[in-house]
């Protein structure tokens, strides 16, 4: 079913079928394409909806997305059965518009049939393929005929099925088999496929504001506070206060287990930190909104970035944030001993992050975790030269792999003799419900997870240099 490729209404013009398809599927289908043909990423892309777009109509785009992203290849096989063909003879925008078509009609209940699959065929002619709009409203037909129809239904072997119901590449369910065993890797897949909760953290703009917090539950939001991180909030509802807020850098959407990692910093006023590794700037401006009376070095190897960070640490009004460029993993222009505390938020593979990030799944290789671990050693070596005797050097990533994690912590800990490994001693907060797993790990780091936890896999090791 090769086509030739989309290509893009001409400026001004509009077909008569583009206006029949709503603006959150057309908004998704855009995405989706520059995911598969650019290899960008869908939580960035989702991040720059217009800010025109109906909240409800933001909310769709990002579940349409996010939902297709995490259930690929299960979506993958149920459109092989019923398509009679494989999907590598499917031209991408046809298989865009079956994936998102399906969707739809399988796992979001709210959404007529018809909907889903009037807008699917329209969105044929939107990408210039109207050729392939029988054939798709043929199989997106059948599937409203056949609702009961899994491809993981009669399969046997415990690892394939997880691979197809759960939609992961097979090396990894193997991989984490090896490591959690079938039950956990089943519960630890099936977690990747769940919405996040949505976490925020007051900025230092507004640190310690009840106004913020007022403000949310006068426009109906359910706030509860984290019950992992002291000072953040989960939220349900109230989306346009939320998105208006954070436009005035009030909050920052950020994950509970991203938050942990500025509170195991500890930084302490009057002190000088570096976060090595800190674009876009989640956790520096989160180093800053805890502690304002701090001297911060943010340091990224890409400027483009650092002009991110810039933009976010100004929104949010975190002035004593200072950049520079630099690659750390081939040395850091600074004296050693320079500053009390290092942070060291290391580049990963993210696989603990696949709720938010769900295309890295299909990103990622076994190759890339052993080099992501030669490039992370590098980086932690370096930044350790600049940590003054009795100060603190933190170590963190949100991927789930230990060589990423303990290994690197044990490689640190065998070559530099002058640190020692500190017990993170984590504080729950009072209101805090007993949780399914404890955060820190028998070496005294901290590790969170998606299936325990319900906030994003992350670890954190810290060390002080004796």
């Amino acid at each position: 079913m090769k086509t030739q490729p989309a290509r893009k209404p001409r400026p001004g013009h509009t077909s008569r079928a583009a206006t029949t398809v709503s603006p959150a599927r057309l908004a998704a289908f855009d995405i989706l394409r520059r995911v598969e043909n650019e290899g960008a990423f869908a939580s960035t892309l989702l991040a720059t909806l217009d800010d025109a777009m109906r909240i409800d109509d933001r909310a769709l785009c990002q579940e349409l997305v996010l939902g297709v992203l995490r259930r690929r290849l299960w979506l993958d096989r149920v459109i092989e059965y019923f398509s009679g063909r494989s999907i590598e003879s499917l031209d991408m925008p046809v298989l865009l518009a079956l994936r998102l078509g399906l969707y739809q009609l399988r796992c979001l209940s709210r959404v007529p049939a018809s909907a889903a699959v009037n807008e699917s065929v329209n969105l044929m002619h939107v990408a210039r393929v109207r050729s392939a709009a029988s054939f798709v409203n043929a199989v997106l037909r059948r599937a409203t005929r056949e609702p009961d129809y899994d491809p993981a239904a009669n399969i046997g072997d415990p690892i394939q099925r997880i691979v197809i119901e759960t939609s992961h590449p097979v090396w990894l369910i193997e991989r984490w088999a090896r490591l959690l065993g079938i039950a956990e890797t089943e519960s630890f897949a099936r977690a990747n496929n769940e919405r996040s909760p949505v976490a925020f953290r007051l900025t230092a703009r507004a640190v310690k504001s009840e106004r913020v917090l007022v403000e949310l539950r006068e426009a109906g939001a359910a706030l509860e506070p984290s019950q992992l991180v002291p000072e953040a909030w989960r939220i349900k509802g109230a989306g346009e206060v939320l998105q208006k807020l954070s436009g005035q850098g009030l909050i920052y959407v950020q994950d509970e287990a991203s938050q942990l990692v500025a509170h195991a910093l500890g930084a302490q006023a009057g002190e000088r930190v570096i976060d090595v590794c800190a674009a876009p700037g989640s956790k520096t401006t989160h180093i800053a909104a805890l502690t304002p009376q701090l001297m911060i070095v943010a340091g990224d190897l890409h400027q483009h970035r650092l002009q991110t960070l810039r933009r976010l640490a100004s929104s949010q009004g975190a002035t004593a944030i200072h950049l520079v460029t630099q690659d750390a993993a081939h040395g850091l222009p600074f004296a050693d001993g320079s500053f009390d505390r290092v942070l060291v938020d290391a580049p990963c593979t993210g696989t603990g992050t696949l709720r938010h990030n769900p295309e890295i799944r299909w990103r990622i290789t076994a190759e890339d975790i052993i080099e992501l671990a030669a490039r992370q050693k590098l980086i932690l070596f370096n930044a350790a030269r600049l940590v003054r005797r009795g100060g603190c050097l933190v170590y963190s990533s949100c991927s789930v792999e230990p060589e990423e994690n303990e290994s690197v912590v044990q490689a640190f800990l065998e070559e530099n003799s002058g640190f020692e490994p500190l017990r993170l001693q984590w504080r729950k907060p009072d209101y805090a419900a007993d949780l399914n797993a404890p955060l820190p790990t028998s070496a005294g780091a901290v590790r969170t997870w998606p299936h325990k936890h319900d906030v994003d896999g992350f670890f954190i090791a810290a060390f002080t240099k004796v």
